[in-house]
């Protein structure tokens, strides 16, 4: 059986799954019509990394594009990580409320 190139698992994407890691971004803002604002934003296509930089209130990843990086359960808060580990890489969620305030997340590995 013929497989195409993109249906192996490089040694990177295996090691993350085993440790049961994600990668993710997130633009974080103080109210839910900010974020339900933003939201509308990228889902006319609009440059996530841009809009994070723009509006984020998390100084630290809003420079680096809403980048967090790595991470596995246990990280972030319940309803962060609820969330994030259930999307598809690539997809965007709906603002999510936490303690912090409103995310909008997007999976990217």
């Amino acid at each position: 059986m013929w497989m195409s190139r993109r249906n192996f698992i490089v040694p990177a994407q295996l090691k993350a799954m085993a440790k049961g890691k994600i990668k993710a971004s997130h633009i974080l803002v103080d109210r839910h019509r900010q974020a339900m604002e933003i939201y509308e934003l990228l889902l006319g296509n609009r440059d996530f990394a841009n809009l994070a930089q723009i509006h984020s209130t998390d100084r630290g990843s809003g420079k680096r594009g809403g980048n967090l990086g790595e991470f596995g359960r246990g990280k972030m808060v319940k309803e962060f990580e609820k969330v994030a580990f259930n999307l598809k890489v690539g997809e965007i969620s709906k603002p999510v409320k936490t303690q912090f305030g409103y995310h909008i997340i997007k999976r990217t590995k």
